[in-house]
Formats: structure tokens, C-alpha cells, sequence
């Protein structure tokens, strides 16, 4: 089959004045995906904290002190990153949306940059203080990945809630 047996006719398809709404963009369904998508970076940050407290159990088990103390330094690294990271990306599609955006481009640049440079750097110097901290701190860099694990199944529920 090619592309012209799958489309409407011309004369099928409502002119654009007596459709109420564009196709496609209903304003009900935008606003609640909108909401939906404000609530996600707040529940992702608390997902952080709560798989950092659920893990610092295991860790101390696995690493003991030193590597316990490592992975609250990541989770704590991990979780500022995330929202610095949070922060940019609006601050960088304000700028790109917003021709009147007050923030500058290279400050938002720099911010990227600075941010992960401060990371190898803690990284660099647990590394050369304790091994076992440094596993910990590699842990503790990713607590991000299991709280977004759980937003993820949190959004699966959601949606098969809806579907029902």
C-alpha cells in the first residue's frame, strides 16, 4: 500500500473554521498532561531522598562506615546535580522559547559545565582517600536511576488506571 490509499480525500476532511478546536489539540488533555508533567521532577526528587534512606541500610552492610558515608556524599551529589540539571534544561528551552529570556546562554552553558566538574572532582578526591567510599560515592551517583525506575512504574500504574 502506498501513502495516498491510507489518507482522506479532500472533500472529507471539516474546513479549519467549524472544527471547534485544531486537530489534535485538545485544551482539556494538554492541561492535564501539563499538570502531569509538573508534578514528575518534584516526585522524582522525593524518590531520590527515599531510595537514599533505603539504601544507606545495605550499603552500611556491604561498605561499612567509609562506604556509607561515600554513598550519602553521592546520593547528596546526585540529587543537586538533578535539580541543577532540572533548572538548566528550563532555563535553556526559556531561552530558546523566550526571545525575552533575561538569562544568558553561555551562563547556562557554564552551569553545565561547572556542575560536572564539581562532580570529578568529589569523585576524584574520595577516590584518593578511601576505595570502599569511592564504591559508595559510585553508588550513591546512582540513586537517580532507581528513582526514576519508580516514576516510571508510578506512570505505567497511572496509565493503566486511566485505560480502565
Amino acid at each position: 500500500m502506498n501513502e495516498h490509499e491510507h489518507s482522506r480525500p479532500p472533500d472529507e476532511i471539516p474546513p479549519a473554521e467549524n472544527r471547534d478546536h485544531p486537530v489534535g489539540d485538545d485544551p482539556i488533555e494538554e492541561n492535564r498532561i501539563n499538570t502531569s508533567y509538573d508534578r514528575i521532577i518534584p516526585r522524582v526528587l522525593r524518590n531520590m531522598l527515599v531510595a537514599t534512606v533505603l539504601l544507606l541500610a545495605p550499603t552500611f552492610w556491604f561498605y561499612r562506615w567509609a562506604g556509607s558515608i561515600g554513598f550519602a556524599f553521592g546520593a547528596a551529589v546526585s540529587y543537586i546535580n538533578f535539580r541543577s540539571l532540572t533548572r538548566g534544561v528550563q532555563g535553556l528551552t526559556d531561552r530558546i522559547v523566550n526571545r525575552n529570556s533575561q538569562e544568558k546562554g553561555g551562563r547556562i552553558i557554564l552551569r553545565f559545565l561547572v556542575r560536572y566538574g564539581l562532580v570529578a572532582a568529589a569523585a576524584y578526591a574520595i577516590f584518593m582517600s578511601s576505595s570502599l567510599a569511592f564504591r559508595g560515592f559510585l553508588w550513591g551517583l546512582c540513586v537517580p536511576v532507581a528513582a526514576l525506575m519508580a516514576e516510571a512504574v508510578w506512570e505505567g500504574y497511572t496509565a493503566f488506571r486511566r485505560a480502565e
